[in-house]
Formats: structure tokens, sequence, C-alpha cells
């Protein structure tokens, strides 16, 4: 069964009685009217600021199996509304935003820094992002434009650290 996109009622008691579609919608952030992946991002900090007590190997480890687990959240929720990345679909942005403060100090500066950054590069889609997002599919299609901006955010806040270091 499909559902159609403009169904907002009956998405959004999919997502509150479905778990794989309430993570895959962000814990519900991905239903926000205005801006959801902008709001998946912002769920992203506290998971990021718990994860950051972690040293960096567990760091790693869990943003890749985050980001793994994406890749079947993000199509079985594509899937069932039908739809190849509904605006909704925000882990993609969750996990993004992980890879952006790979090895980045815990501090709400560069948390905000982060932020701007990849939502930034999540939205402007420089080359190759949006010819991935265009020309990749499923689960993995859905993922991979946004672990891309994360790369991208990640790389200027690493120049900047060695800058101010």
């Amino acid at each position: 069964m499909t559902v159609p996109l403009a169904d907002k009622k009956l998405i959004s008691r999919m997502v509150f009685t479905n778990p794989l579609h309430f993570l895959s919608f962000g814990f519900g952030s991905g239903l926000m009217p205005k801006a959801p992946g902008t709001w998946g991002t912002v769920i992203a900090i506290p998971i990021w600021y718990g994860l950051s007590f972690l040293n960096l190997p567990y760091y790693l480890v869990a943003t890749l199996v985050l980001s793994i687990i994406g890749i079947g959240l993000c199509h079985y929720t594509a899937k069932k509304l039908g739809v190849h990345d509904h605006p909704g679909i925000v882990w993609d942005e969750i996990c993004g935003y992980l890879i952006t403060m790979i090895s980045i100090p815990a501090t709400w500066q560069w948390a905000l820094a982060g932020f701007i950054l990849f939502r930034f590069f999540d939205i402007l889609k420089p080359w190759p992002i949006k010819w991935l997002d265009k020309k990749v599919h499923g689960g993995f299609g859905i993922m991979v434009d946004d672990l891309l901006a994360g790369v991208f955010a990640l790389g200027i806040l690493h120049l900047v650290l060695i800058i101010v270091n």
C-alpha cells in the first residue's frame, strides 16, 4: 500500500505507529510542515553530543552502523510511502550531521558551525552530490547525498580547526 503525499494524517499515523517509520522520520521531526530536513538535523545535534563522549573508533563505528541501518530504514519507508525520497525521511540528515561532526569539539559554537555547513551542502548539493542524488536510487540513494554533504562539511570544519589551532 502506498500513501498519497497529501494525506498528512495517514502519514503521521504511520510514523507514530511503526517504529521503522518513526526512525526514518527522525523521531517525528520529519513531520514538521516547513523544512523537515532542517528539523531532522536539529534532532541530530543531541545525538551527536551524546556520541561525542565516545572515543573516536567507537564514534566512527556508531556512525557507520547508523548509516547502514539508515539505508534499510529509508528504503523501507520510501517504499511504503511510494515516494523515492519523501521530504519527511530525515534519518539521512541525522547521519550526514554525524559525519560532519567527526572529531569536532563538543561546543555549541562548533555544533552550530557544523549545522550551518551541513545544511548548506545538503541544500545546495554541489557536484557530485546533486549527481548522486539524481542517479542513485533506493535506500542508498536517499542516504548517499547527505553522507557526502557531511563529508564536505567535515572537510571545511577540519580546515577551520587547523587554522584556529
